[in-house]
């Protein structure tokens, strides 16, 4: 594209500097320029202000520049936003900040902050102009993502890296907000300084979103409470989504006026009133601990990516028009009027863009790629391997029962054991503290650890999920529950891509280690439908990174959740255990009243403690048996029940049964380190998308080749009522499934 065309990079940087050139400067002679100190200190912010705005413009030209010669896979660039780096500049460097992929020059000013700080008080930083560059390459050696991504982000700059495009970071700066505000009242050290404020940065488009509105209603909500949330939000509003326009006065007619929250609006193209209102906005919220959301209107440059025809929906006179308002020229203007000189500053920026331009060609000579599918995959899961090896088989219990818990109580005093030995640990969720649970399973908690550890949460799972979020990246030890598996479908993005990404795309900077306990699967008497009995797991089988347990005993309970804490804590795990309803409170086995189900609770000292036990099996019965039944949670309980009957017919079946008890990552290794002959996966979920298509795929891969089958639920919501029992697994569909497998040969069978 040429200079004569405005929707070209070329004629908004010719039209730039044309108009720097044509600014008027002050007629005052030097000796009577205001020279006070605050005088001073604006015009050293201002120039601050106006080289990283420069700076990130030069970045989002070289990397059109640089994609038209095939170089460089990523031109999101945030001209015309540029007034966000006063945001950053009215901030501290140790305020930790989720930002907008529009928030480049934030990200810039943010990192010099860091580099003066550091000059007083440490090494420095990297070039944040190089950091881009490289995020731009993929550059391996670029300091936060590692070549994984483009993001802004840095392990010393307290900016985590986000990827949103829909808001979807916005929970879990709630979280980070109410971290600050809970760590100071419970006297605990976060990463961040105690009088440290959020920062979140978002685009007007993206404030529609429901994440995005769920997230700003909860700090309301929270506010609303006087409880502290020292959270800015900063709506950067061009007016634009790619092409779809934001109708006029929309943003503040919907914030304008939200219980708990301040509203204040600012123009980005008048470079004085922006530093001030940022000033302003960031004071409040320090001093108040309250949310207020900042409307920063501004003007949006080169479309919405360099693949984006701007020209599609927009005007020719419109885009030429839009140029007179670019925050980088208010803020020449202001340095004008000032001290500066317009040939100064357009000296300045040319020499800004030779030092993008010499950065972005040496970085190319020395940056390389990620090379291989391990070095991608090394920052997703830094946990130790589990120890593969035959665990000893346990007889199916029979009598007489020894007492000991149920399911629930093993849950529940098991989080009081975690709650006991750290102080950081938070459970919350939906009536999970003075109600102690729909099923009692946090009962007395909240009276035990008090009202600021154990707490009930706004009915929205997203925003349950980005307190967990927030807290977690802060330091603490969240321990979330989603009242029933159907509802986490309504936040589950906020795992996958949230949670689950955090690692990946700061090479483990920031972590989030975590604990997500989930009431799901069906077999509930007397009450549910689809919404309370759910047995769709499919969204969180393919999360690369995440652990998945689902404890079907109590003693498994009691050291799988001290497992995920312990992993939580020292590998950022993000641990989501799924706890059979129906079991929480089952006591009996074969007979009504034998308490066979019953298990003492193993203490820390017996292990369990250490996240080598991910991965691990339970096994029962025989080894030497004709089936082997591979199952967990529900399955358990009715493949034990079908084993003990068939085991005892006049020509028994002998089965064996292995406990998956965690279902991510399978742990197919141990399944085939017991030498099954013939295998049949007992699965509780649906036919499609169930855990048994990972297993029996997981076998098929490793070459097993004994026969080989599955039983089911069927593809169905689970309805109201004894109709259940039509869709659901059970326990005939077992035993006809362990009849047919019996009867095939296995290899060692076979003439």
């Amino acid at each position: 594209m040429s200079e004569t065309d405005p929707a070209s990079p070329a004629f908004l940087e010719a039209s730039l500097l044309d108009a720097i050139a044509s600014l008027p400067t002050t007629d005052a002679p030097p000796r009577e320029r205001d020279i006070s100190a605050q005088s001073v200190a604006l015009v050293a912010q201002l120039r601050t202000m106006f080289r990283a705005q420069c700076l990130s413009r030069h970045t989002d030209l070289m990397a059109r520049r640089l994609r038209l010669q095939g170089k460089g896979y990523y031109t999101i660039g945030s001209s015309g936003h540029e007034a966000n780096a006063a945001v950053a500049l009215a901030g501290r460097s140790t305020d930790p900040a989720l930002l907008h992929y529009r928030s480049g020059a934030f990200y810039i000013a943010r990192s010099m902050q860091t580099q003066a700080n550091a000059r007083l008080h440490g090494p420095p930083i990297s070039d944040p102009v190089d950091d881009i560059l490289a995020g731009m390459f993929a550059h391996t050696d670029e300091p936060i993502a590692g070549g994984r991504h483009k993001v802004f982000g840095h392990p010393h700059t307290a900016v985590i890296p986000q990827t949103s495009t829909i808001a979807s970071h916005l929970p879990r700066a709630v979280g980070v907000a109410m971290a600050i505000g809970r760590a100071r009242k419970l006297g605990v050290a976060l990463r961040w300084p105690d009088d440290a404020i959020a920062i979140c940065s978002f685009g007007d488009a993206s404030a529609n979103h429901s994440t995005a509105l769920g997230a700003i209603n909860a700090a309301c909500h929270l506010a609303y409470q006087q409880l502290p949330v020292p959270l800015l939000f900063v709506c950067e509003d061009n007016g634009l989504g790619i092409s779809v326009r934001t109708p006029s006065g929309w943003i503040e007619s919907a914030f304008k006026d939200r219980p708990g929250m301040r509203y204040v609006s600012v123009d980005g193209t008048e470079a004085l009133t922006t530093l001030a209102a940022a000033q302003e906005a960031v004071d409040w919220v320090r001093a108040k601990r309250r949310p207020l959301f900042l409307h920063l209107r501004t003007v949006r440059f080169l479309g919405h990516a360099g693949t984006d025809v701007e020209r599609g929906y927009r005007s020719t006179e419109e885009i030429r028009l839009s140029m007179a308002q670019d925050p980088i020229l208010a803020t020449a203007r202001a340095l004008c009027a000032h001290t500066s000189s317009p040939k100064e500053l357009c000296d300045e920026y040319l020499q800004l863009g030779r030092h993008v331009a010499a950065t972005a060609a040496e970085r190319l000579q020395r940056g390389r790629e990620l090379e291989t599918a391990r070095e991608v995959m090394s920052v997703l899961a830094p946990r130790p391997e589990p120890v593969v090896a035959p665990e000893p088989f346990t007889s199916i219990p029979k009598g007489p029962a020894s007492g000991g818990s149920t399911l629930a109580q093993a849950i529940n005093s098991t989080l009081a054991y975690v709650l006991e030995r750290d102080s950081c640990a938070l459970l919350f969720g939906e009536d999970v503290a003075v109600k102690g649970g729909v099923y009692g399973v946090t009962k007395g908690l909240r009276n035990r650890f008090g009202a600021a550890r154990v707490f009930d949460t706004i009915l929205d799972e997203q925003s349950i999920l980005g307190v967990a979020l927030g807290s977690a990246v802060s330091g603490l030890l969240p321990i979330a529950e989603i009242e029933y598996l159907a509802y986490l479908h309504n936040a589950e993005d906020q795992i996958r891509g949230e949670a689950a990404t955090l690692q990946f795309f700061s090479k483990g900077a920031y972590r989030n280690g975590m604990i997500v306990r989930v009431a799901g699967y069906g077999y509930q008497k007397g009450f549910g439908g689809h919404f309370h009995n759910d047995d769709s797991i499919a969204v969180l089988r393919d999360i690369p990174g995440i652990v998945v347990a689902s404890p079907a005993r109590p003693s498994d309970a009691a050291v799988m959740l001290r497992t995920l804490a312990s992993s939580a804590r020292k590998h950022g795990t993000v641990g989501v255990m799924l706890e059979p309803i129906a079991l929480y409170h089952q006591a009996d086995l074969h007979q009504p009243g034998d308490g066979l189900w019953l298990e003492p609770i193993p203490s820390a000292d017996d292990g369990g403690t250490t996240a080598n036990d991910i991965g691990t099996v339970r096994r029962y019965g025989d080894p030497d048996s004709d089936v082997t039944l591979v199952t967990w949670g529900n399955g358990l309980w009715m493949s034990m029940r079908v084993a003990a009957r068939l085991g005892v017919e006049p020509e028994p079946i002998r089965c064996n049964i292995i406990d998956l008890r965690w279902i991510v990552p399978l742990p197919i290794d141990a399944i085939l380190a017991g030498n099954p002959n013939r295998v049949l996966v007992v699965d509780e979920t649906r036919r499609s998308g169930g855990v048994s298509e990972g297993v029996i795929a997981g076998l098929i891969d490793r070459d097993y080749d004994g026969p080989l089958a599955r039983v089911t639920s069927k593809d169905s919501f689970i309805p109201l009522g004894d109709a259940a029992n039509l869709v659901l697994l059970s326990e005939q569909d077992i035993e006809q499934g362990i009849r047919a497998i019996a009867r095939r040969p296995t290899r060692r069978e076979m003439p």
